[in-house]
């Protein structure tokens, strides 16, 4: 039982360090302020005379020495990582809405400092515990270092698959707002910035770094593919396209938009019967573990101690 709580404690404290980078390093999305920025307007409002000494000591303790150093680390192993390796891991950063201030050498580094710090933990509390034999130990301490190295990348998949789940449930209303804006005499990218007024979602943000890209000069249709690469969901890949097939033949964009809008709905609902379809054989394996032993318990207990007394009463 010891062995399990020390276990336990390590788990927790990594859970808590790898929360610390990730919310000191977290990228601030469109609209948001710089808190650098920030801070030195707030001293320029009050007159105040600091040096860059003091601005600096001002910030977290993660971006002061836990960012640098996972910067400096990813710098020196994107060496000699392949480049393959890097494109893949920025293009996966990119759909997951390139979380904190990470490039793809930094999140790789990343791995191998969060599995360096869980087998560091681990192998602490064993020096100063002797419960388990030394081959015990050295293979929970490695089994803990393969998924501290792994867990960044299990991270990344879960925030890839909320962002596009996220986009995918709230598409179908910012595509009833883009009708309802274009049928009102709206041109689509006014509309577009309705719809970033209204919502503050994923969609929203993915809609204004589009708008802003297409204010810096680009083209619409251009903006509006690359976006869709960032996010990776059929349904704005199919949006985009019906968009720039209606911009080229002279279509009503209207109407696309409406047509668009039913058929991303029936796709909700689509996915989410599918969602419910899968519950049941989702809940297997907890009620396997959790509740039907508890329930051969309850009923069987009884009737094993009535069997002893019975027995124990023959001899």
């Amino acid at each position: 039982m010891e062995s399990l709580i020390i276990v336990a404690v390590v788990v927790v404290v990594f859970l808590v360090i790898v929360a610390v980078v990730l919310v000191g390093a977290r990228r601030f999305q469109p609209g948001e302020e710089d808190p650098l920025a920030a801070r030195l307007a707030e001293i320029s409002e009050r007159g105040e005379v600091v040096s860059l000494e003091e601005i600096e000591l001002s910030q977290p303790f993660s971006q002061r020495v836990l960012i640098p150093i996972i910067r400096r680390l990813g710098d020196i192993s994107s060496r000699f990582t392949p480049q393959h390796v890097l494109e893949s891991t920025t293009r996966r950063l990119e759909l997951a809405g390139s979380p904190g201030r990470v490039d793809a050498s930094m999140f790789l580094a990343s791995r191998f400092v969060s599995a360096v710090i869980l087998g560091g933990l681990l192998a602490v509390i064993f020096a100063f515990t002797d419960r388990w034999s030394v081959g015990v130990e050295v293979l929970v301490n490695i089994g803990f270092i393969v998924l501290g190295f792994f867990f960044p990348q299990i991270w990344l998949k879960s925030r890839i698959d909320r962002r596009q789940k996220e986009i995918r449930k709230s598409m179908p209303d910012a595509l009833d707002l883009l009708t309802i804006c274009v049928e009102a005499g709206l041109g689509f990218d006014a509309a577009l910035s309705k719809v970033i007024e209204k919502w503050d979602n994923e969609l929203s943000m993915a809609f204004a770094r589009a708008i802003r890209e297409i204010q810096l000069g680009k083209l619409r249709r251009e903006a509006l593919k690359i976006m869709s690469d960032r996010i990776g969901l059929t349904e704005m890949t199919s949006f985009v396209a019906a968009v720039i097939q209606s911009e080229q033949l002279g279509v009503s964009m209207a109407k696309v938009l409406r047509i668009q809008a039913d058929q991303m709905r029936i796709k909700r609902r689509q996915v989410a019967e599918e969602a419910a379809r899968k519950a049941p054989i989702r809940m297997i394996l907890p009620m396997g573990i959790f509740i039907f032993p508890p329930i051969f318990i309850i009923l069987l207990t009884p009737a094993a101690l009535r069997i002893m007394n019975a027995f124990s009463g023959g001899f």
